[in-house]
C-alpha cells in the first residue's frame, strides 16, 4: 500500500526517494543524525478477483431476469478468419458467458468472407429477438470494411460500444454502451479512489478502442485529461505531472517506471509477448515498466491479470443491460457497478 506523504509530523520529516519513504529525524542536522527507511510498494489492482466479482453480479441479475421476466440475455459473437489469438479470446468469452447465465452463440466465418456477406449476417442478428448483444471480433480481414460493418450494427445491440451512434453519444455525455476495456479501466480506478474530480489524467494511446473512449470517460469524471501518443514530445514530463496514467500503446515497457509520479494510479492496458518464460509459455509484459513503477505508484495493474479479465466481464455487463433495455424498456433499472 502506498504511503501518503506530508512535510513533517512533529517527530519526523518525510521525503520520497525512488520507491521509499524516508522518515528523517531532526537530529540529521548534526553529524550523528539517524534515520529509518520504510519500503513501500503499490497496491496491486487484482483484475482477476474484481472481474470474478463483477461476473457474479451479472449471474445474479440473469437469474433474476429468467425467474421474474422469463427471458435469458443472448449474445452473438462473430469471428471472421482463423487468427489464433482471436479464436482463444472468443472461446474464453463463450465459456464465461455461459457461467454467467448468458446464452452465447458463435458465428464463425472463413477469412474469404466478403463485406456483403458479413453485412447480411449482421442484419440477420439485428432482427433476431433472442439476441440482445452482438460482438464482431476485431480485427477483421483487410478486405472487409470494418467501419461499414460497425455502422450496420443495431446501436441497441452494440455491446462492444464501437458503432458510430454509441461513440457519438459517449462523446456527448449521453447514455451509451461504453467500449469494454475503457469501462473496465474506469471501474478499476474507482475501486481505489472514488473522487476523481480535478485529478490530472494521462491517456497514452489514441485508438478508437481504448484511448479515445477512455479520455471521454475520464472527462465525464471531471478529470483534466491529456491524450498522448507516438508523436507526443517529452512523455516523461507528461507522466510525472499525472495523478492517473492509462497506458495503451502496445509497446513493451515503453513507459519507464521512473516517469511515474509518486502516488499515481497506473492502469496498464498493454499485453505484449516478449519471448518464452520458464514454463515454455509466452512471457507477457505491459506497456509500463512494472518493477520500478510499483515502487512509485500508489496502485497499479499487473500484466497479465489486470485489465484483460475486466474486459470480458464488462462485455457481459453490457449484454445484460442491453437485454434489460430491449425486453423491459428504457426506464427499467440497469445493472450498475
Amino acid at each position: 500500500m502506498g504511503v501518503r506523504m506530508s512535510h513533517g509530523n512533529g517527530r519526523y520529516g518525510v521525503t520520497w526517494t525512488r520507491g521509499c519513504v524516508h522518515f528523517i529525524n531532526p537530529a540529521q542536522l548534526r553529524p550523528d543524525f539517524s534515520s529509518r527507511t520504510i519500503f513501500v510498494t503499490a497496491t496491486i489492482i487484482d483484475g482477476v478477483k474484481l472481474s470474478a466479482k463483477l461476473r457474479g453480479q451479472v449471474a445474479e441479475r440473469t437469474t433474476q431476469l429468467r425467474r421474474d421476466h422469463g427471458f435469458v440475455p443472448g449474445l452473438a459473437v462473430v469471428l471472421v478468419g482463423e487468427d489464433p489469438a482471436s479464436q482463444v479470446y472468443v472461446s474464453g468469452k463463450a465459456k464465461l458467458a455461459k457461467e454467467a447465465g448468458i446464452h452465447s452463440i458463435d458465428h464463425r466465418r472463413p477469412a474469404s468472407t466478403s463485406t456483403a456477406e458479413l453485412l447480411a449476417l449482421v442484419a440477420q442478428l439485428n432482427a433476431q429477438h433472442d439476441i440482445h448483444g452482438i460482438l464482431v471480433q476485431m480485427p477483421l480481414p483487410k478486405h472487409i470494411d470494418s467501419n461499414e460493418i460497425l455502422a450496420a450494427l443495431d446501436p441497441n445491440k452494440d455491446v462492444d460500444g464501437f458503432a458510430p451512434v454509441n461513440t457519438g453519444r459517449l462523446a456527448l455525455g449521453l447514455p451509451a454502451f461504453v467500449p469494454c476495456t475503457p469501462l473496465g479501466c474506469l471501474i478499476m480506478i474507482k475501486q481505489f479512489t472514488k473522487e476523481l474530480s480535478g485529478k490530472r489524467a494521462l491517456v497514452i494511446g489514441r485508438s478508437n478502442i481504448v484511448g479515445k473512449p477512455m479520455a471521454q470517460l475520464l472527462l465525464q469524471q471531471d478529470c483534466t485529461v491529456t491524450v498522448a501518443h507516438s508523436r507526443t514530445l517529452d512523455m516523461k514530463a507528461r507522466c510525472l505531472e499525472s495523478d492517473i496514467v492509462v497506458a495503451a500503446i502496445g509497446k513493451p515497457h515503453a513507459i519507464s517506471g521512473e516517469w511515474i509520479k509518486p502516488e499515481a494510479i497506473v492502469i496498464d492496458v498493454g499485453i505484449n509477448r516478449v519471448g518464452i518464460n520458464e514454463n515454455g509459455k509466452a512471457k507477457l509484459v505491459g506497456d509500463v515498466e512494472f518493477a520500478t513503477a510499483k515502487e512509485r505508484a500508489v496502485a497499479i495493474t499487473p500484466v497479465p491479470g489486470g485489465v484483460g479479465p475486466m474486459t470480458i466481464a464488462c462485455l457481459l455487463l453490457n449484454t445484460v443491460n442491453a437485454a434489460i433495455r430491449q425486453k423491459l424498456g428504457t426506464t427499467a433499472p440497469l445493472l450498475k457497478i
